[in-house]
């Protein structure tokens, strides 16, 4: 991210006017959506060449790229492309199956909660998926197609279960002889799938195997990471040496090497002695992009801790404490539920902290833990509702966000399966509001978003984008029960993935 974004007073570039790109899985007028097809997890790869989805029946699916492969041509970061990105369906494998802890009664479901894809090796695509419980490490490879050649019986003879090809099968009595031959067929008999010709075969040779030209991909599991928690993981977390992983649940992370699946490090344990003291669990963690000592988690108080991993071997304590102080007077019984923070993401160079909570997006600095440098209100309008919102559970609701890769842009879901793209650098007015359909202009709001002012102080923020009503453009109530919790930025160019319920759609600025 462009540190001098969120200082720089110079008016910035005007909104980004999105389009849509592509769709897959989508729902025909009237289909129901099988449980198991819901998208639980979506992830770019570094180089934006790949994308992974996973669902809540445990399955992974990859993606590729196209407009770059089949064409030839390599993208110039300097010189606009007219092409938008464009990907195609490549893979899917089962990652995770339902399990039972029969110690603990306990179901396990196979549902993929985190994607996170490695470091590619010799063309071999890397990745990590985890259910509540248990974290597998995935090999996905090209490899070419082997087959059978120089057969005793001619292939086009013969078809799958050893029948003739072309030949009728008749339930009229037939003579048998006694070596299991036909008496009414030009072919005899051994045994009750292979036919030889009644003259017999010249001479007996060995099938060959032949590798071919042709290319399947191949997954393969090559290591499980389980056992290492008592509580459903929320989180996992590469390291930028390539090496190591944290895997975060409500109450503790632990550090993991890649090599190793049979030991982990505890490096936070917010477990108290009594658990009736408990006052705060965690929500999300992340590694720095670039510092592998470094990493952020979120709590569902609201906060932020920074932590140095050279400090000490379990980090108690925190380097930096990020939390936005209350306004006076302003608590109610839903103020520390809409505080939690359900996702945090880093930007590209690790400056800033991307922050969602129930309401609002929140942008802070790591230099600057007086308060958040931006804040968003991503559905004001709900805030009359939240006592129907707890009522029906959806104020639990754990929507992901994140940024660009120039960081100048942010998005996170909402409701009825819109999501908003909010721009960060100071004077920017940009608050888009967009449907995941392939109208994703069509439920656009205007919203008259309040003049954006620099930091005066460091106890202020910006907050744009409140929305005052709870109907859309066309006067259409919002649907709570379709929510965009899951997207993704491609990591350098203005394209996102977004799933709404099984399906992903692609749009392009």
């Amino acid at each position: 991210m462009n540190g001098r974004g969120i200082e720089d007073p110079t008016p910035s570039s005007s909104p980004l006017e999105w389009k849509f790109s592509q769709v897959f899985g989508e729902r025909t007028a009237g289909e129901e959506v099988q449980e198991v097809d819901i998208i639980s997890a979506i992830e770019f790869d570094k180089t934006g060449d790949h994308l992974a989805t996973g669902d809540r029946g445990g399955r992974v699916v990859l993606f590729e790229r196209t407009d770059t492969r089949d064409h030839g041509y390599q993208r110039d970061p300097d010189y606009p492309i007219s092409r938008h990105p464009e990907f195609r369906y490549r893979t899917e494998f089962q990652s995770h199956e339902p399990e039972f802890d029969y110690l603990k009664s306990l179901e396990i479901e196979e549902k993929i909660n985190k994607i996170r894809w490695c470091q590619t090796a010799n063309g071999a695509l890397f990745l990590l998926s985890t259910n509540d419980k248990t974290i597998k490490f995935w090999k996905v490879q090209e490899k070419k197609v082997k087959k059978i050649c120089d057969l005793n019986v001619d292939p086009s003879q013969v078809v799958g279960n050893g029948s003739i090809a072309g030949s009728s099968i008749s339930t009229s009595a037939k003579g048998y002889l006694p070596n299991g031959g036909c008496s009414e067929r030009p072919y005899s008999c051994l045994g009750n799938d292979v036919l030889f010709p009644l003259g017999g075969i010249p001479s007996l040779h060995l099938p060959v195997v032949v590798v071919s030209q042709e290319t399947n991909l191949v997954s393969r599991c090559r290591r499980v990471y389980a056992h290492a928690h008592d509580y459903h993981i929320n989180s996992i977390s590469n390291n930028s040496d390539g090496e190591t992983f944290i895997s975060a649940d409500d109450l503790r992370i632990n550090l993991w090497n890649l090599e190793i699946s049979n030991q982990s490090f505890n490096i936070v344990d917010v477990k108290p002695t009594n658990m009736e003291d408990l006052t705060e669990v965690i929500t999300s963690a992340e590694f720095h992009p670039t510092h592998c000592n470094m990493l952020a988690y979120s709590s569902s108080k609201g906060s932020i801790r920074l932590i140095d991993l050279r400090q000490s071997a379990l980090c108690d304590t925190h380097t930096k404490l990020f939390e936005e102080h209350e306004t006076p007077g302003s608590r109610s019984f839903f103020t520390e539920i809409i505080a939690s923070i359900s996702d945090i993401k880093f930007g590209r160079d690790g400056r800033y902290i991307l922050s969602r909570d129930y309401m609002t997006l929140k942008l802070w600095d790591v230099n600057m833990d007086a308060g958040p440098v931006a804040t968003f209100q991503v559905h004001e309008y709900l805030r009359p509702k939240l006592p129907d919102l707890y009522e029906n559970d959806s104020i639990f609701d754990k929507f992901e966000c994140c940024l660009s890769g120039d960081g100048l842009q942010v998005a996170t879901g909402s409701y009825s399966n819109l999501f908003r793209v909010f721009g960060c650098n100071a004077g920017s007015n940009e608050a888009t509001t967009l449907e995941a359909s392939k109208n994703p202009m069509r439920r656009q709001v205007q919203t008259p978003s309040r003049p954006s002012r620099t930091l005066s102080s460091l106890t202020r923020a910006v907050r744009r984008g409140a929305e005052s009503q709870g109907l859309d453009s066309n006067g259409n109530a919002y649907d709570f029960t379709t929510k965009l919790l899951h997207l993704a930025w491609h990591p350098t160019e203005n394209s996102l993935a977004c799933a709404a319920a099984n399906s992903l759609y692609m749009y392009h600025a």
